[in-house]
């Protein structure tokens, strides 16, 4: 019945009353109160992934948690185990694979991910239950998010954090300069491995609330966005923060008003802040060049 009601919301324009609606059904606290989990350790993890240039990685990890929960549903057990389970134990693939070379790593770590896609695909085949299952592995939903799953999302995320706040500063060293820094004597594999692990339990987390296709792009977009904005490592942090709650929230918003997947929203909303950052990058380079003032520029003279 809740669920009926809920499809049958209209947007009215009135911005606490429509809140409030929302936040009248369980579920949909449940789903912004791990939306915005996610978003946070998604952003924050993210954040080092473009500064390293980690982001095939990423997408590895983000592509085998398709099958990591396809499979956990084949066998009758909840997604979550699956995603945690496979994210991590492939980013530790990744992270024994790291040191053959960049040419090799990458052709390995290509291969581990086809052959995981490809079992995902099998568990889908040998799937008898409703279809509805394995299309929110792929496409991500904010019906099925309970208050227990709520609670395991806020440990595995602080324990994301607390990770990154302990290792963070030697972290970013290592990113920005890894020669200097293992001459330095900062352990820089010991912390690529820890990093790996930390990006598993975030891809883990978010293909949750995004499903498994699109958590590659809240990982990723809130994070190169923030970058093309600003170079300040603290401020570039921050903004990715807001960028992922922002998308993150706006979606749940806009998919609970509609019939469409909810990671189809955080993504294009994400990827239009991409966009129009990019604009307003190229809009201020031409400026530049020609000494030509922009609209809002003369106004303002």
């Amino acid at each position: 019945m809740l669920l009926a009601d809920a499809s049958a919301a209209a947007w009215s324009w009135n911005l606490i009353s429509d809140f409030q609606q929302m936040w009248s059904f369980p579920f949909m606290v449940n789903a912004f109160r791990a939306g915005a989990i996610v978003a946070v350790v998604s952003a924050v993890v993210g954040w080092f992934v473009v500064l390293r240039r980690q982001t095939f990685a990423a997408h590895t990890v983000s592509a085998v948690a398709f099958p990591g929960a396809a499979g956990a549903v084949l066998i009758g057990v909840s997604a979550v185990y699956g995603y945690f389970a496979l994210c991590v134990a492939a980013a530790l693939v990744i992270a024994v694979l790291q040191g053959n070379g960049d040419h090799e790593e990458s052709a390995l770590t290509g291969t581990v991910q086809a052959f995981l896609l490809a079992s995902g695909f099998l568990f889908i085949a040998l799937y008898k239950g409703l279809l509805e299952g394995p299309q929110t592995i792929l496409f991500g939903t904010f019906l099925g998010i309970t208050a227990s799953q709520v609670t395991v999302l806020l440990c595995v995320g602080i324990v994301v954090l607390a990770v990154l706040a302990l290792i963070g500063r030697p972290l970013l060293f290592a990113s920005v300069d890894p020669q200097v820094a293992a001459g330095r004597g900062v352990p820089v594999r010991a912390l690529s491995v820890v990093f790996l692990v930390l990006l598993g339990a975030a891809t883990a987390e978010a293909s949750q609330i995004t499903g498994t296709l699109l958590v590659f792009a809240l990982m990723v977009i809130p994070a190169a966005t923030a970058q093309v904005l600003t170079a300040r490592p603290g401020l570039s942090l921050m903004l990715t923060v807001l960028l992922a709650f922002a998308a993150t929230w706006l979606g749940l918003t806009a998919a609970y008003y509609s019939p469409y997947p909810l990671g189809f929203f955080v993504t294009s909303i994400a990827f239009a802040g991409y966009l129009l950052t990019l604009s307003v990058r190229a809009l201020r380079g031409i400026r530049g060049r020609t000494g030509v003032p922009l609209p809002t520029e003369e106004v303002a003279a």
